[in-house]
């Protein structure tokens, strides 16, 4: 029997181009399999091990070595007591194995089956895994595959003769349809661990990368460093947009791109299903690069609103007749746009943008009217001359209000008083405000002093009033962004689900 397991494992070592250590494995797994299947053996640790030499085999029940307090199977472990108290002076530990020698079995008609599929399959596994390895250690980023057949989850593409990977239907192109055989051409994603430990390789078609990697191979200029594309933002299918920066001052990098009469571009367009491509140039300036990203509109002015952070919104002013194109499509020009620039963009006309500057100028005005005790005319000349808040007013340099026309030192000195006492006031008025909020609402998770502020200002004060709430009322409230808004509100919601369980319970 030494002999034919030898003879069977360089055989087989030999025919499926696999290390004979893999076979001598497969082969041990499947004895220790066929043995453990014998009567009174279910529940025991039983492995068989082969002499790689001489083809020996002998089986081996194993027991691990616990502290008393942790012993729990009797078929698989012994305390540390009990075995010293068997074999005295053993030189063994916790956590140790201790092993004895079984009898080799001999296996009927059935078990040698099973023990033969059992080492084909592993056999198999191990060569598909020396196959994924070697694909692995020389793939390129951009792979090319035959369809080999279309799942309800999406297309098995055959990258080499054993190697399948899976092009997802979430990574395919809308209305791109395969047959088997077809041709096809996608990104190299990642490999995924399945249930079964066997791997599969995931690929896609509609990433952002695909199509960076499709230009790179088009454009050797990129490839030579004396182009870059710097962001890249995507609607799978239908329209992308890429920002592209010169290394090289003598190159043109969007004619670079696009090549002689489309060719470049169109290529990529093409592997893409059509898919439609803007390649504006990238720009340090976020003005510059938003009036860029949103081509092919005209903008007519920009305004940068600084956020919590250093993040910002940009309202973008543009011409009646370019609104439509600004927008794009079901918006998604402008979407792909603050994709691109990683900023939240704002469209709007000259007239709309008027409009909203005009309202926010007349809420300043009234609020030094207010609380500065002026008249309109006074008010007015603060707004023209920029201030927004009375704690400019309070504190700008003196010289920087005398230098006001009609503005002397008794006036400045007056405005900046009352400016500072009603800071005073109106602090003293919001720390009331938290006091009167609900316990349950101070206590909330994601809930900070400053979202407790707004929403005291908004009028809400208790846990439920924030629990109403929809998400983008909050947003508006509070400026969160729209993930921590969704959290704030389940958490505020959270008793109401707890309170329907407990009736239900109940009933």
């Amino acid at each position: 029997m030494s002999r034919e397991i030898l003879l069977l494992a360089e055989a087989l070592a030999s025919e499926k181009n696999v290390e004979p250590d893999v076979v001598f494995a497969a082969i041990e797994t499947a004895l220790g399999i066929a043995a453990k299947k014998k009567a009174d053996r279910e529940h025991m640790d039983l492995e068989v091990r082969i002499n790689r030499e001489t083809g020996e085999s002998r089986t081996v029940r194993r027991w691990l070595i616990v502290q008393d307090e942790d012993y729990t199977y009797p078929e698989l472990e012994k305390t540390i007591e009990q075995i010293q108290e068997e074999i005295p002076g053993i030189d063994i530990e916790v956590g140790d194995y201790y092993e004895e020698d079984l009898p080799n079995e001999i296996f009927g008609r059935q078990a040698a089956q099973t023990a033969k599929q059992i080492i084909l399959q592993r056999i198999r596994d191990a060569e598909r895994e020396q196959i994924l390895n070697s694909f692995l250690a020389t793939r390129d980023d951009i792979v090319t595959g035959t369809v080999k057949r279309v799942e309800r989850n999406g297309v098995i593409v055959e990258l080499a003769p054993k190697l399948d990977a899976l092009l997802p239907r979430s990574e395919m192109l809308p209305r791109e349809n395969y047959r088997g055989g077809d041709r096809i051409r996608a990104l190299f994603v990642k490999v995924d661990e399945l249930k079964n430990e066997r791997k599969q390789i995931i690929l896609s078609r509609a990433a952002p990368e695909f199509l960076y990697k499709l230009f790179e191979q088009e454009v050797p200029e990129i490839a030579d460093g004396l182009l870059e594309i710097k962001e890249v933002a995507r609607d799978p299918g239908h329209r992308a947009k890429i920002a592209v920066k010169s290394n090289d001052q003598r190159i043109d990098p969007q004619g670079t791109c696009i090549g002689v009469r489309g060719s470049r571009v169109n290529a990529v367009s093409n592997e893409l299903g059509g898919e439609r491509i803007d390649v504006v140039l990238w720009s340090s300036e976020t003005a510059q690069f938003v009036i860029n990203a949103l081509s092919p509109a005209n903008v007519s002015r920009i305004v940068i609103n600084e956020l919590d952070g250093g993040g910002a919104s940009v309202d973008v002013i543009v011409a009646e007749d370019q609104l439509a194109l600004a927008i794009g499509r079901s918006g998604q020009n402008v979407r792909l746009a603050a994709e691109l620039t990683g900023k939240e963009l704002n469209i709007m006309t000259v007239g709309e943008a008027e409009a909203r500057h005009a309202a926010e100028d007349e809420q300043i005005r009234q609020l030094f009217v207010a609380h500065l005790q002026t008249d309109e005319e006074t008010a007015n000349i603060l707004v023209q001359e920029g201030f927004a808040s009375l704690e400019e007013v309070a504190y700008v340099p003196v010289a920087e209000l005398l230098e006001i026309e009609g503005f002397d030192q008794e006036t400045v000195d007056t405005l900046r008083n009352r400016a500072r006492d009603a800071i005073l006031t109106l602090a003293i008025a919001a720390e009331e405000k938290l006091d009167d909020l609900d316990e349950n609402l101070k206590n909330l998770e994601g809930i900070d002093q400053d979202m407790l502020r707004d929403l005291a200002d908004a009028g809400i004060s208790s846990r439920d009033g924030l629990a109403e709430l929809a998400i983008d009322e909050l947003i508006e409230i509070t400026g969160v962004s729209t993930e921590e808004a969704e959290q704030i509100i389940m958490a505020a919601r959270a008793h109401w689900f707890a309170e329907d369980e407990t009736a239900a319970a109940n009933e």
